[in-house]
This record gives C-alpha cells, sequence and structure tokens, in this order.
C-alpha cells in the first residue's frame, strides 16, 4: 500500500470558513481528485462538526484518497446547539492571529503520516485568497501554493487597489450621510480595468466610516500575499469580465481561469464522489419531488444564501410579494435569515400559498436550479448563486447584500443583462412586478436568451479544448507535477 500511495500527488485545499467559499472549493477537490490527487480538505471544527450534522456522522467515510482534516478557529464556542455562520468580522480577525499555528501543526501531522506511508507526503497547497497564513507554511516546505478566488474577478482586483483608493481619499467615508447623500454614485477611474464602476458596485466593505476598518486591513493584508503564489486560479471564465481579467493577466505571470466549476462537473461521467457534499445545513430533498408537479418554467426559485439577513419587515414584504402573484415558488428560509431570530409567518399567509407556495429551511441549490420547473432565481447574487444560474440557464432577480455581491448585481443587470435588480427597501408591489417581468414578461424572455449564450459559453470552456480545460490542464501539469 505504501507504494501505491506514494504515486499519487497530494493537494491540500483549505477554504474560507464560509458555506460559499467552502461549496467552492470542494467542487474543485472533487475535480482534483477526479484527476488522480490525493485529497485533504481542511474545515474548522466548528464547520466540520456543521457538515457531520448535515450529511451525516459516517457520510464523509469510505471515499478513497478524500479526506478531511479540521482546525480550530480561535473564536469563542456559540452557546447552545446552533446552527449558523459565525460573525464575520471576529472570523477575518482569528484569521489574522491564530490560523498559522495550527496549520502548520496539521501540516507536521500530514508528514508524520506520509513517513508512515499512510498518505502520500503533501506536494501543494490550494487556499482560498482569504486565508493568507497558508502561504506562509507552503514557503517553509517549499510547496507549490495555488491561491485559489471563489469571487468574481473584479473584487480580486478591486482588493489589490484598496490602497489607491484610501490615497485618492475615496474611502474611508466622511460620515454616515455619504451611504445615501449620493455619494456612493461616484466614478471609480483609478483602477485600471474597471469602466464605468460607482463606489456603490465595489466590495460593500469600502462604505466605511473607520480609518482603521479591520475588515478593509484584512483584505489588504490578503491581497499583500498574492504575488507570492505559485499560481492563481478563479471560478470564471473570460468572457465574463474580459477587460478586468486582461488587466490581471498583465498584473500576474500565472493567473488562470477554470471556470465554471458547476459546469465542469456537470460534463463529468458519474463517479464515486458524486455523494459527497458540503453544504452546512441539512438539505430538504423533498422540494425536488415538490418541483415534479409543476409546470415547466413556472415556479420562482427564492434563495437569499447563507448569510443574508433581513428585518421581518422586509421578510413580510418577500412573503406578501409572492403570494400575490399567485404562481408557484419555492422559497429557502434559512433559521438565522431574520435578524434577532427566528419569524414565524402569519396562519394567513401560510393558508393563502397552501397550494402552491412552499418553504424550506435548506436545499440542494443546483439539482433545484437545474429541475425544469424553475424559470426564474430571486437570489442575494453571491458568486456561487450567479455562475449556478448561469450554468442553468435561468435569468435572476437581484437583492444584494454585501461583499461582492453589489458587483455580482451590476454585471447581472449592467453588463450581462441577464437579470433585475430590486431596491433594497424592498416594497411587495415591486416584487410582485418584477417576478412578473422576469418569468413571462419581454425583458424576462430577452433575459433568458442572454443566460443560454452565456451558459453556452461555460460548457465551451470547460469541454475538452476549452479555454477553462486547458487552464486546468496547465496548473495541474506545468505548476503542480512539474516536480513531482
Amino acid at each position: 500500500m505504501g507504494n501505491l500511495v506514494e504515486t499519487k500527488p497530494h493537494a491540500v485545499l483549505v477554504p474560507f470558513p464560509a458555506q460559499g467559499h467552502i461549496n467552492a472549493l470542494f467542487k474543485l477537490a472533487k475535480l482534483l481528485h477526479l484527476r488522480g490527487f490525493h485529497i485533504t480538505f481542511v474545515n474548522t471544527e466548528y464547520n466540520h462538526k456543521r457538515l457531520l450534522k448535515s450529511r451525516g456522522f459516517n457520510s464523509l467515510d469510505g471515499f478513497n484518497g478524500f479526506n478531511f482534516e479540521t482546525i480550530p478557529d480561535g473564536l469563542t464556542p456559540l452557546e447552545g446547539n446552533v446552527d449558523v455562520t459565525q460573525d464575520l468580522p471576529s472570523l477575518c480577525q482569528s484569521i489574522r492571529k491564530n490560523f498559522l499555528r495550527p496549520f502548520g501543526e496539521l501540516h507536521a501531522k500530514l508528514q508524520e503520516s506520509a513517513i508512515a506511508g499512510v498518505t502520500p507526503p503533501v506536494t501543494c497547497i490550494f487556499s482560498d485568497c482569504f486565508m493568507p497564513f497558508t502561504i506562509h507554511v507552503a514557503g517553509e516546505h517549499s510547496l507549490p501554493t495555488i491561491i485559489f478566488n471563489p469571487c468574481n474577478a473584479c473584487n480580486f482586483l478591486t482588493s489589490l487597489h484598496i490602497r489607491t483608493l484610501l490615497e485618492k481619499g475615496l474611502i474611508p467615508l466622511k460620515d454616515e450621510s455619504y451611504l445615501t447623500n449620493g455619494y456612493l454614485d461616484t466614478k471609480v477611474d483609478c483602477i485600471p480595468g474597471l469602466k464605468n464602476f460607482r463606489l456603490k458596485d465595489l466590495l460593500d466593505l469600502l462604505r466605511t466610516t473607520d480609518p482603521n476598518d479591520s475588515l478593509v486591513e484584512f483584505v489588504i493584508e490578503a491581497a499583500d500575499t498574492f504575488h507570492r503564489a505559485s499560481a492563481i486560479v478563479f471560478n470564471t471564465y473570460n468572457e465574463l469580465e474580459s477587460h478586468v481579467m486582461n488587466e490581471l493577466y498583465s498584473m500576474f505571470p500565472s493567473l488562470y481561469t477554470i471556470g465554471p466549476l458547476s459546469s465542469f462537473l456537470n460534463q463529468t461521467p458519474k463517479h464515486n464522489l458524486e455523494s459527497l457534499g458540503s453544504n452546512l445545513w441539512k438539505e430538504d430533498t423533498k422540494c425536488l419531488d415538490w418541483l415534479e408537479s409543476k409546470e415547466p418554467r413556472s415556479v420562482v426559485y427564492v434563495n437569499f444564501g447563507s448569510i443574508t439577513v433581513m428585518t421581518p419587515h422586509q421578510l413580510l414584504e418577500f412573503a406578501w410579494g409572492l403570494a400575490n402573484r399567485k404562481k408557484p415558488f419555492l422559497w429557502i428560509i434559512r433559521s438565522d435569515l431574520v435578524i434577532r431570530g427566528s419569524f414565524i409567518l402569519s396562519s394567513k399567509f401560510e393558508n393563502e400559498i397552501s397550494n402552491r407556495g412552499l418553504i424550506v429551511d435548506w436545499c440542494p441549490q443546483e439539482q433545484v436550479l437545474n429541475h425544469p420547473s424553475i424559470g426564474g432565481f430571486l437570489t442575494h447574487c453571491g458568486w456561487n448563486s450567479t455562475i449556478e444560474s448561469i450554468c442553468a440557464g435561468v435569468p435572476m432577480l437581484c437583492w444584494p447584500s454585501f461583499a461582492d455581491q453589489p458587483t455580482n448585481c451590476r454585471y447581472i443587470y449592467n453588463e450581462w443583462e441577464i437579470g433585475m435588480e430590486i431596491e433594497t427597501n424592498v416594497k411587495r408591489e415591486e416584487v410582485e412586478k418584477l417576478i412578473n417581468e422576469l418569468m413571462v414578461g419581454e425583458k424576462g424572455i430577452k433575459m433568458r436568451l442572454n443566460v443560454m449564450e452565456l451558459k453556452k459559453k461555460a460548457e465551451e470552456n470547460t469541454s475538452p479544448g476549452g479555454c477553462s480545460y486547458m487552464n486546468l490542464d496547465k496548473v495541474i501539469n506545468e505548476i503542480l507535477l512539474k516536480q513531482y
């Protein structure tokens, strides 16, 4: 067994400890495993417990050459049996201070396992771009490090220019009135590669009034390590962000688009990893049976992701906008979706939607989006959701909240014309009107044609001979296996 183990390259993958980042890097882990790599996937202890809780205690066992390890997150344990995303500012601060030592100890443990002939020696590290401590450990052991950007390329480029925005005085905002007085409409012309972008279109963390904002400092520190990577890979394809990608190609010698990863896996023959999942919430698969009873393209799917929260008033406006349309909808409502705890919709609402609306805690999103009954997607437009919707050929109605979502929203409605935006101060009449337009209106028809064209390009990119396909081959053969 020892000789067999030693013949495999061994990739260690370290996602940022939030659902969207985990999902994206998990797809890449599967692709690498299918191309002959031994995989060690590293979650935090908190998220690993959630994964076991959602998937089943033995659900991660029995996958030869695909292993899971954990490191502590350095945060005070949450009280009770909670199933929520941790506070992001606290998590980012802990990554800066507490993750380096335990990751170094994990690498030492994997080395001991290799000496014992149990696993192959570690040959490379794939790191989320916001887990920079991995670069230090890789450097100590002369290992190639691939930085993985799970978001759009525009925000990766923006993170490299935050100091420029500070020097130009565009950020921080002078006071909170600048959030509403039109200042966020200021054009940003100091970042090469961005065309007609406004401050409101960039990372929402830039809308700070604090000159020492910890999240801004966290992103700057991470960006300072990007040049130390052996290569940088993106879950996108060139046609989606051509201006930005061209600028990034001029900055980094080894930078590759290898997406959409969803499209890659959709075109992969059946394999033993299909049952291996990464969702931290338990998936309700009964919704797939419910969708079977619906007409093609008749259902609007509603999901605001794993982190977005809203007020009770916003939830009610979405709820009655969906109900008043009197058409089928599938709505994902997490236990922590509403600010300050759970919120129970009225019996009047339940009676109103009883024959046409289904509400569940979580679902297998890609299966839902690819179901023939889905005609539109009301989304927070995180990058995973955006890419998955493109790969399914489903147009979107966007309600962005934070992080890269404002940028994704701009791409969706302004650059690609595959969706529309709904106001932050949501009103039920607008929800009903825009969903109707999305599902059956003239704009919706045009947007569906546009997204089907992007889906086709995604499939071309990830098929043999396509750009993303060849890029993944280059990363594996020219960087990861060159010294192996």
